[in-house]
């Protein structure tokens, strides 16, 4: 058997996969953001650790896991995670939905005008190393004193193991990767007054980047068993539900919301904020958009709106017949990233009047939300091809009004798989076995998981939705100088 780790942004889930690649028992423990000043977005790495540490304790007390041969990692992406010399944190982590650091990145760009070229990559607030010259300005004190920086799950596996390592897929998206070798880049690593000694040594996806500490294993009631280096949460996702080819693509309706294309080779544009990563496997590599707030959307209005709970509120919506709404909503809640790259961009409502009910503020919503990740599709479909269809994983796939909404927007089908809603971790438990089995593995182990359902366009509502679209897209040009 095999363990899989997933540190999200609102919580930490633990699978236990068998050798078969089945699911056989999951855990999750909660977290919360917190923001202390406007775009800020925190978290206290300590919390990750006892969210891990609880949910691990939960699967030991209901299964066996003496047969537990590896675990994996995965893990929310671009956290500025800053410890000193005795491996303290330093300060609570920068996430990778906070944009304070915008003035930072127009540094960044005049400082090294190659940042492009070495990492494929437009410079964004999301991304960690502007958040370091953040700090150089803002907090010298705590700068001075950085030893090491990690990304969220690493500093998971640096208390699992002792071992500072990272993998492609998750280094890709701090703006220090060269895309091409793989591998730190010195140049980018000066822009932000840092070295190859600040970081973690980076790995592929599959590789054994450390062994768990006896007393832990201990405490977990395992062995002292390999740890792999894992994946970012989307690249591991993918991993989860065998989207490791060229073409291949999957959507995640999580907190945020992205769209992720497998290709052989590296390509980019960055003028689309459109992001060109390393995958969590060798030698392939991946583009991805990202919206900064997806169901993180659909969990406010349906607070606003004062439904009982989001399931509530679609059953309501369904049981409406509702299919139109003369509203249009932009879903910039955490401001935008693919394709606008403005952290400053708002949450819009707009064509309310005395007939506005709370279902139309839900239902525009939900196209606001699909249209921000066709933006995205549309961003990936300028470098490469994508399938014809589309996996769906994360929280916000368990709707089946949303996902024959998003099939209607995208005029392409979209599959709802087994383990969707377990994509990351269970992607970071095959990583594992490929980590034991070889990478003569691959194949084997990340088959794509059986077909639940898949919801097929209606020509019909798309002719809709296409115009609906319109009104959206002219929404964003004409308030978008407006603070």
């Amino acid at each position: 058997m095999y363990i899989g780790i997933d540190l999200g942004t609102s919580g930490v889930k633990v699978i236990l996969m068998d050798e078969a690649g089945n699911v056989v028992a999951s855990e999750t423990a909660g977290l919360q953001v917190s923001r202390p000043q406007p775009l800020w977005s925190e978290q206290q790495p300590e919390d990750w650790w006892q969210a891990t540490d609880a949910a691990m304790k939960l699967l030991a007390k209901g299964q066996d896991l003496t047969p537990v041969k590896a675990i994996g990692l995965s893990g929310q992406m671009h956290g500025a995670t800053l410890l000193d010399k005795q491996h303290k944190v330093l300060r609570p982590a920068i996430l990778w939905n906070d944009g304070r650091s915008f003035e930072a990145c127009k540094t960044l760009q005049l400082q090294c005008p190659e940042v492009q070229s070495i990492t494929g990559n437009l410079v964004m607030p999301g991304f960690t190393a502007p958040k370091l010259l953040w700090l150089k300005e803002h907090e010298p004190r705590v700068y001075q004193q950085v030893d090491k920086v990690l990304l969220p799950k690493d500093y998971l596996r640096f208390r699992m193991t002792g071992e500072f390592a990272t993998d492609v897929s998750d280094a890709s998206g701090t703006l220090w990767l060269d895309m091409q070798s793989r591998g730190w880049s010195d140049r980018m690593l000066a822009a932000t007054g840092l070295d190859q000694t600040h970081m973690p040594k980076v790995l592929e996806g599959c590789q054994v980047s450390g062994y768990l500490d006896p007393q832990l294993a201990k405490s977990w009631s395992l062995s002292c068993v390999p740890v792999v280096a894992g994946g970012g949460d989307n690249a591991a996702g993918a991993v989860g539900m065998g989207v490791i080819k060229e073409g291949q693509t999957m959507m995640s309706l999580g907190t945020s919301g992205v769209i992720f294309s497998v290709g052989d080779g590296f390509s980019a544009n960055p003028a689309s904020a459109l992001h060109s990563f390393g995958h969590a496997l060798p030698n392939t590599w991946h583009t991805m958009s990202v919206i900064l707030s997806a169901a993180s959307c659909i969990d406010w209005v349906v607070k606003l709106a004062g439904f009982a709970s989001v399931s509530a509120a679609f059953e309501a919506l369904q049981a409406s017949g509702k299919e139109t709404t003369n509203l249009v909503f932009l879903p910039y809640l955490s401001g935008e990233r693919t394709p606008h790259n403005n952290p400053n961009a708002k949450g819009v409502f707009w064509g309310m009047d005395h007939q506005t009910t709370g279902l139309d503020l839900l239902q525009a919503v939900l196209e606001g939300v699909s249209f921000a990740l066709l933006d995205g599709l549309d961003a990936v479909r300028s470098v490469q091809e994508v399938s014809e269809q589309i996996d769906v994983i994360g929280g916000g796939a368990r709707s089946s009004y949303w996902l024959q909404l998003l099939a209607d927007v995208f005029a392409i089908t979209m599959d709802y798989r087994e383990g969707g809603e377990v994509g990351p971790s269970l992607g970071a438990a095959r990583l594992a076995a490929i980590g034991v089995r070889g990478e003569a593995a691959i194949d084997s182990i990340c088959y794509r998981p059986g077909l639940i359902q898949s919801f097929a366009p209606n020509p019909q509502r798309s002719a809709y939705l296409l115009a609906q679209r319109e009104r959206y897209l002219s929404l964003y040009q004409g308030v978008k100088g407006i603070q």
